[in-house]
């Protein structure tokens, strides 16, 4: 089936009405367009700047199906380029991460520097071998190198590329979501940046298509009943309750705002978590068993509250930065990212944060606590994986893939959210962030070659705002 017979995809995607329809979950054909159209376009989490620490690090990563070494040269800049020698196609770089001046193909051992060169091999490697035999000196190396992405960032110590040499500049991209992001990356007292990755990262796979982790992430709270169990559990950094529970503060304090479903219309992204508020100088309490680890926080906290004073914050968030990288923004502190492995199986990334500065016995107790929340090990993702399993095979029924899913849930009753000029919100439990990423996707898929995606090239705000019921 080819694009134009496909047609346009708000035959799968009606959000006037709030219906889907279950081919994007299994068709062999809309997960080729995603890969071109999506995944070729938009911007997309690589890896964090402290997996490659030292200069010829590099670290095995990928963007959408696409194989890629992030790697960092002698002068200490970051590079990202294709997995794939310009020969033959076999990947140059067969290990996770490491250390090395120079990735040499197992097939016929063209060789390539860190900085992506053919031409420049360190310690008189040829980047070609039998040059001048058998190519008669008449090959251009130089034009001959692994292959860059179009554009890359870093963003407080967060590595992201895009393949679209069109695409919309990264904070453009990201819009007011920037501010749930810094939350993640910041250092627990304020400062800009400041964190690093905990070790390796978790890697496993899920018979289920990837948009399923990325609609869960970006704000289902409806699900309460899939974490029954783990509710019943003392699976908190205390040793009781959840990590989310609840906190009373102490009469006449200031509260921060209730929960809401936050959305950004015009880029895809949505979360759970606060509204722009100002915090008050009063800590409670999170890790009580463990008085060193409470110390470190109790002093964070403060330091926090001196650091940024009036300057409004967001701290507990869960959200997904179109289209597949979801976050957790407090305990467990974590990135994901939901690579497509096909229509029905996603490979699942879990990188674990924590401050760069903190003592060993934090990043140890930490450490514990999130392999015991989390990941494929941990009790609440179990929850949610089995559930994804089960809708992505659902999907793919003869009979049941006439009925398409419903998404109707608080349509229409989304308002402007205060201090983010780009985003609607709701305190009640809503279906709008679901609704907002798929219409998003609707909206690169559509987009014929050399189209600006900027997020300012359309009206979802707008549109949703203008239905918004009184």
């Amino acid at each position: 089936m080819t694009t134009a017979q496909m047609g346009n995809s708000s035959h799968w995607v009606d959000n006037e009405r709030g219906i889907i329809e279950r081919d994007i979950f299994v068709s062999d054909e809309i997960y080729a367009r995603e890969l071109k159209q999506v995944f070729g376009r938009a911007w997309l989490f690589v890896g964090h700047q402290s997996q490659i620490p030292n200069p010829y690090d590099f670290f095995v990563s990928r963007m959408g199906a696409e194989s890629v070494i992030m790697t960092r040269d002698k002068t200490g800049q970051i590079h990202v380029f294709l997995n794939t020698c310009r020969h033959r196609g076999m990947k140059v770089c067969r290990y996770d991460q490491g250390n090395a001046r120079v990735f040499t193909c197992p097939y016929h051992a063209w060789s390539y520097s860190v900085d992506g060169n053919l031409t420049s091999a360190p310690g008189g490697l040829a980047g070609v071998p039998q040059y001048k035999a058998i190519y008669h000196d008449e090959l251009d190396k130089s034009q001959w190198g692994l292959i860059p992405v179009a554009k890359m960032v870093n963003y407080k110590g967060s590595i992201w590329a895009t393949w679209d040499a069109k695409a919309p500049e990264f904070e453009d991209y990201i819009g007011g979501m920037k501010l749930y992001l810094d939350a993640v990356l910041d250092h627990r007292d304020g400062r800009p940046g400041g964190s690093e990755i905990i070790g390796g990262i978790q890697k496993w796979k899920v018979p289920s298509n990837w948009k399923f982790g990325a609609e869960n992430f970006i704000g289902d709270l409806y699900h309460i009943t899939s974490h029954r169990s783990v509710d019943m559990v003392s699976i908190g950094p205390s040793g009781a309750g959840r990590r989310d529970a609840p906190v009373v503060k102490r009469e006449g304090a200031r509260r921060p705002p209730p929960f809401a479903s936050i959305g950004f219309p015009n880029h895809g992204h949505g979360l759970i978590g606060n509204l722009p508020h100002y915090e008050e100088a009063d800590y409670v309490p999170q890790f009580t068993l463990t008085p060193e680890v409470e110390e470190y926080y109790k002093h964070i906290y403060h330091a926090r509250v001196a650091n940024l004073g009036n300057q409004k914050r967001v701290l507990a968030a869960v959200g997904t930065i179109f289209p597949n990288l979801s976050f957790h923004g407090m305990q467990p502190r974590a990135l994901f990212t939901w690579h497509p492995n096909g229509p029905r199986e996603m490979e699942i990334w879990k990188w674990y944060l924590v401050d760069a500065d903190a003592p060993a016995t934090v990043k140890d107790v930490l450490r514990r606590y999130y392999l015991r929340y989390a990941g494929p090990a941990g009790l609440t993702e179990q929850d949610d994986m089995e559930n994804w399993n089960y809708a992505t095979s659902a999907s793919a029924g003869q009979e049941a893939g006439r009925y398409p899913y419903n998404y109707q849930m608080g349509l229409g009753y989304e308002q402007q959210a205060p201090d983010l000029t780009d985003a609607v919100y709701t305190t009640a439990v809503t279906e709008q962030n679901q609704r907002i990423f798929y219409q998003r996707w609707a909206q690169y898929m559509d987009a014929p070659d050399g189209a600006s995606l900027h997020p300012g090239g359309n009206s979802n705000l707008a549109d949703i705002l203008a239905r918004r019921r009184i």
